[in-house]
């Protein structure tokens, strides 16, 4: 199953030199506490808001998601 990759969003967004507010602002958020919450995993990021997130990123959706895989006792 695929998962989003919170810290890839992160760490894309701190590459580019994009604050929080900035963020905020694209994705049409109040402020940057709330880009926080989601960024942080408080908070579920839509499917909706991940064209202009990837937009404001300069990456691919697909680069936001990564492959968990379960671990299975034995």
């Amino acid at each position: 199953m695929k998962q989003l990759n919170l810290n890839f969003i992160k760490e894309r967004r701190l590459h580019l030199g994009k604050t929080m507010k900035e963020m905020a602002d694209t994705l049409g958020y109040e402020n940057a506490s709330t880009y926080l919450k989601y960024e942080s995993g408080v908070y579920s990021i839509k499917a909706e808001q991940l064209p202009r997130l990837a937009k404001s990123l300069e990456c691919e959706i697909s680069d936001f998601f990564t492959i968990s895989v379960a671990e299975i006792a034995i």
